[in-house]
């Protein structure tokens, strides 16, 4: 390939947008000298990559925007201690088929047995498949949903969580809500359904989400739209984070 043949193609490579073609066409026609590969060949590898690369690049970018407390991934998730849940169960729901169908997951059980941990996993899988995330706890949104409404702004910050594909929704049950801010939840979660997927964490049943949203009638409102299209995955093991902790406390004592 000429010097200057090669540098129209980087210039036409860069006015259609594809930067990784401009800055490694020197490198793809090195791999095809190499390969002897054909013109279609050829064709198919710079189209691939670069496809790889933008694909890489709007995953890279839609982890920045979801807000994510971390990025772990269901291999990273320790089954082995808590043996009451079956793997074949998360590991559908990682198949996102869910997602496709715009419908929810929830998870529950008590505090630090990972349920965070596959709620996010769950939501970067699906950033991986190109599905928008966006990841908030229950306080979080409800508080930014308040600030809103009073400086006359609500519908906007409600964009917020009824736009992306899926939204995580974590802690659902920590603190009680007021009448008020249980309303504000109802409105995301009527609002999404059947139009976009939430993936949520709770310490509590869903017998105990009356005395969490502070009215029966809106919490029935609320779980009605949540588990019309639902998985449920029930962990009632023990806290990785005493467990971590408990060892921490041995070894010390161990030392000593």
């Amino acid at each position: 390939m000429s010097q200057l043949t090669g540098n129209r193609i980087r210039t036409t490579a860069g006015k259609l947008g594809l930067p990784h073609l401009a800055e490694t066409i020197t490198e793809f026609t090195r791999r095809a000298d190499e390969a002897k590969m054909g013109y279609l060949d050829f064709l198919d590898l710079v189209l691939s990559e670069e496809l790889a690369v933008r694909d890489d690049r709007r995953f890279r970018q839609g982890l920045r925007l979801s807000r994510l407390p971390h990025h772990k991934t269901l291999d990273e998730y320790d089954f082995s201690f808590q043996p009451d849940l079956d793997p074949r169960k998360v590991k559908d729901l990682a198949t996102l088929s869910f997602v496709e169908d715009r419908a929810n997951a929830a998870l529950l059980g008590p505090p630090g047995v990972g349920k965070t941990h596959i709620a996010v996993a769950l939501a970067v899988a699906a950033c991986r498949a190109g599905y928008s995330i966006y990841f908030t706890t229950l306080d979080d949104m409800v508080r930014n949903l308040k600030t809103a409404e009073a400086a006359g702004r609500l519908v906007n910050k409600l964009g917020t969580y009824l736009r992306p594909s899926v939204l995580v929704v974590d802690e659902v049950g920590y603190q009680p809500l007021e009448r008020a801010e249980a309303n504000l939840v109802f409105q995301v979660i009527s609002k999404r359904y059947e139009k976009g997927s939430v993936i949520l964490t709770s310490n509590k049943t869903f017998s105990e989400w009356g005395q969490v949203f502070g009215d029966e009638v809106l919490a029935t409102a609320i779980l009605d739209r949540l588990l019309h299209h639902c998985e449920v995955v029930s962990i009632n093991g023990n806290s990785y984070r005493l467990k971590n902790r408990l060892q921490t406390i041995e070894r010390d004592a161990d030392v000593a």
